[in-house]
């Protein structure tokens, strides 16, 4: 069967095993104490956790070795277990050992009740004492009749005063329960004590009011343009507010579609020799060279020396440089050509007639083939580019706009995308095996904006500098709720913004001047005192609670409150 442990600690009380009793959620409830459980060292104690356990129908079982512990719990019937896997029973109690000697007291020897009439009375001095050997004055004193002078046992068994007093007798006297009357005493005490502290409370501490004026003011406007000063201190004078930016730089990228065919097959290579009829000086050929034949073009690798033609007027021996490399300009088979080819060399004489400058094959030129593939065409790459700038850039605003967590005005207009040149894998005129490319631009995200305080500090300054009367007008309220930032510009790094909204000008009130005036008055007189204040259109007071009814005498108990007549 299933059983809730519980391990007993030194300083546990018999409050505190009860409460993990309770809390124990099985019938059995197996109780662990320490070596030196005092709490536990109680009969006392053992039965009542055993009541309350029954009382919260569950059963306990002591897991201990202790012979004194496991004594108590066989006087309290509390089954006890070895350790937690042996089965619990309820142990033997010990029997007493009796001494048969002289403390041994016969009752027979007791002159008490039947036994008192064996008793032998030695001389005649007092009578033998009996049930019988009652004295008249008592029957006397409990007024029981007697005439026929029947057995005084019997009268006094019959007797309703002698009923009535072995009723007495047996009853129980009523003795007083302290323990109740303590409770009942420190529960009064604390209610009193509760109830000072509560009116204290109520009719000292809790009192407070909220005056609100109502004002006449005027609507100001503010339009201005300032400067973006980044760490630099918020100056009106100067046009500079400090502002902040947050930035995020990511790779966009985008999968196309590569449209372009190329033939990547390999290219023909094979040697040939210069051959200068041309001239009687030696002529040089550059390595890059363009050779011709068939309108196909062949490369030169190296450079080469072309001597000088001898019997130059005839050309009877035309001057021949050694052989020098050349790969076909693009792959295919049709630049596959055999060997004493003819090419025509780019810059220089013809082939033919008497004065030539040409290049002859000394080999095969071979090894060309075809393939055609599709690569990435630079159209491919313009339309792709053209699709990513495209995309919505809304999530990015929203997401750097959310970095902004103290309240900062965020200028909009200040979102900017800057984006590096576009890269493609594979690259222009490279084969895309699937048919497909990627196009990649590295892009970053910026936007700016401004510190509540730094904004609301320059527009109190603009609407300050605007004020009639400074002994006797102040600003209201900037307008930094409504307040439009625009036109953001970045003109060489000097980064300007519009800030346009409408701020109240009015009265200056004092407010330690109300609370001196108010204090200590109920509404009516509140109403009265400050209406008549020039500026004042209104006036309303709200208690702290229901039963306060004036303004307390503490002046640091009392807010002032202002409302504008035009907001």
């Amino acid at each position: 069967m299933n059983k809730d442990v519980i391990y007993i600690d030194v300083d546990d009380d018999v409050t505190a095993i009860i409460g993990k009793i309770k809390k124990a959620k099985e019938k059995i409830v197996a109780v662990v104490p320490p070596k030196r459980a005092g709490t536990l060292q109680s009969a006392v104690n053992l039965r009542l956790l055993d009541r309350m356990a029954k009382a919260d129908k569950k059963q306990l079982v002591l897991i201990t070795n202790n012979q004194a512990l496991i004594a108590l719990a066989a006087n309290s019937a509390i089954p006890v277990a070895k350790n937690l896997q042996s089965k619990p029973e309820i142990a033997e109690i010990t029997a007493i050992a009796v001494d048969d000697a002289d403390d041994i007291i016969d009752g027979a020897d007791l002159p008490v009740g039947d036994h008192a009439n064996t008793i032998k009375v030695k001389d005649g001095t007092r009578e033998a004492v009996g049930a019988t050997a009652v004295r008249s004055d008592v029957i006397e004193s409990l007024d029981i009749e007697n005439p026929n002078n029947e057995d005084v046992s019997e009268v006094l068994s019959t007797a309703p005063a002698v009923k009535k007093a072995a009723r007495g007798q047996k009853s129980k006297v009523n003795i007083p329960n302290f323990d109740k009357f303590r409770k009942r005493l420190f529960l009064g005490i604390g209610g009193g004590i509760l109830l000072v502290a509560l009116l204290v409370w109520m009719f000292v501490f809790a009192p407070a009011a909220t005056v609100i004026v109502t004002a006449a003011t005027t609507p100001t406007p503010v339009s201005a343009t300032f400067k973006l000063g980044g760490t630099a201190a918020t100056d009106f004078k100067s046009g500079v507010v400090k502002s902040v930016a947050q930035t995020e730089k990511k790779d966009e990228t985008i999968q196309f579609d590569a449209t372009g065919t190329k033939d990547v097959g390999a290219q023909a290579s094979g040697t040939v020799v210069f051959k200068n009829c041309e001239s009687d000086q030696t002529i040089t050929v550059a390595a890059g060279t363009a050779v011709s034949a068939n309108g196909l073009n062949y490369i030169t690798q190296t450079a080469a020396s072309v001597p000088g033609a001898s019997g130059f007027a005839t050309c009877s021996n035309a001057g021949t440089s050694s052989p020098v490399q050349i790969i076909a300009q693009n792959s295919g088979a049709n630049y596959n050509v055999d060997t004493n080819t003819t090419f025509a060399v780019a810059g220089r004489a013809g082939t033919s007639g008497a004065f030539y400058f040409k290049a002859v094959a000394t080999t095969a030129i071979s090894g060309g083939t075809s393939k055609i593939a599709k690569v990435v065409s630079s159209d491919d790459i313009d339309r792709a580019t053209g699709q990513l700038i495209g995309q919505s850039t809304d999530a990015e605003k929203k997401s750097l706009s959310a970095k902004f967590t103290n309240g900062e005005k965020i200028i909009d207009s200040s979102f900017t995308v800057d984006r590096a040149p576009a890269t493609s894998a594979p690259a222009v005129n490279t084969e895309a095996a699937s048919g497909k490319a990627t196009l990649t631009i590295s892009t970053t995200y910026t936007i700016s904006a401004i510190p509540s305080a730094d904004l609301e500090s320059y527009l109190n300054s603009s609407l300050a500098s605007q004020l009639t009367d400074a002994n006797n007008q102040k600003v209201y309220d900037t307008g930094i709720k409504q307040a439009g930032l625009s036109n953001y510009k970045n003109e060489g790094g000097v980064q300007t913004v519009a800030v346009t909204t409408t701020g109240q000008i009015g009265p200056k009130i004092d407010e330690a001047t109300i609370k001196n005036q108010v204090k200590g008055k109920i509404y009516g007189e509140v109403q009265s005192a400050l209406s008549s204040i020039d500026g004042i259109k209104n006036v309303d007071v709200k208690f702290s609670y229901f039963w306060v009814t004036k303004v307390p005498n503490n002046t640091n108990k009392i807010h002032i409150e202002f409302k504008l007549e035009n907001s």
